[in-house]
């Protein structure tokens, strides 16, 4: 639907008038809600129009956390980018921030004008995280539920994104705060992405992601089985090291999607920690050609 923007990024109206964000009169942003007082009402529709300019918003998931979540969410971040499109990407893993260490961002700070906060800048990707606001790399974010929503709220309503066509959003593992605060103050999402490794251990955790997203109508793009056998860099034999096939199983039994699965290569391990988007700097390596096929999938979203 064509959005008719008539006031610069970040311009909130005085409460007492209609948003200007967009010309459709069903949006929930143009009157007050019962009760509402004038500053909720204000940052809902500050909020609301920063989300009319992303077309997509898509949050990635996982049931439990080392497998390989924040790797998947900046590589197909950095490649719905190279496929042309205007991408942000939010990190709202509170407690364990890794975007800053995966993009090559630590020691930089975003910085903030009349009450918004800018993006860094990544070849093109915006990107925002906790992570980057931290005084020391060792600093632990001890918060409670309503200080998480806050902050998530704010790089929702505070940071200018701009005109997007993807906004991807790392979460934490599980089914807890931070992605049922994403969905809540998003509202209508576009999809999830559940990453798993393939043993039963961690597959079986899919499952719960799957119906996290049913109870809030979240769609289900697909699942994505990480570290699935390892790929022998001189010979190029699949070699299974965990038990495989698990979180295909999994999908198939719960009617959701499988985009596919990504084998094990010592480069992805390298290119995080130094920092390099892994599609990027290892082309020519059989998982980015996995990981390729399952951006296909997404990325079609955004040809619709």
């Amino acid at each position: 639907m064509k959005k008719e923007r008539r006031q610069p990024a970040g311009h909130v109206q005085p409460s007492t008038s209609t948003c200007d964000s967009c010309t459709e009169a069903s949006c929930s942003a143009r009157t007050r809600n019962a009760g509402e007082s004038d500053r909720d009402f204000e940052d809902r529709r500050r909020l609301q129009e920063r989300l009319c300019r992303i077309r997509h918003k898509i949050v990635v998931l996982s049931g439990k956390g080392g497998v390989g979540k924040s790797t998947v969410a900046v590589n197909l971040a950095v490649a719905l980018r190279l496929n042309g499109n205007r991408v942000g990407l939010l990190d709202v893993d509170i407690h364990g921030p890794s975007i800053p260490t995966m993009m090559g961002l630590e020691n930089r700070t975003p910085q903030g004008d009349q009450g918004q906060l800018f993006p860094l800048d990544a070849a093109g990707l915006k990107v925002m995280s906790l992570g980057f606001f931290l005084r020391h790399p060792d600093e632990a974010v001890i918060w409670r539920g309503p200080l998480k929503m806050g902050a998530i709220k704010q790089f929702l309503k505070d940071v200018d994104w701009g005109d997007l066509d993807f906004l991807i959003i790392d979460s934490p593992p599980g089914t807890g705060d931070e992605p049922l605060s994403v969905c809540q103050l998003i509202g209508r999402m576009d999809g999830a992405v559940i990453v798993t490794t393939p043993q039963r251990v961690a597959a079986v955790d899919v499952r719960k992601s799957i119906t996290f997203c049913r109870e809030l109508k979240v769609p289900v793009i697909g699942v994505v089985e990480n570290m699935s056998g390892f790929v022998c860099p001189h010979c190029g034999t699949l070699t299974p090291i965990l038990r495989s096939g698990g979180g295909h199983r999994i999908a198939l039994d719960m009617g959701v999607p499988f985009l596919g699965s990504i084998p094990i290569d010592p480069q992805i391990a390298v290119c995080c920690d130094e920092g390099r988007p892994f599609i990027q700097y290892a082309a020519d390596s059989p998982a980015t050609a996995k990981l390729q096929e399952i951006i296909r999938t997404i990325d079609a979203l955004g040809r619709a």
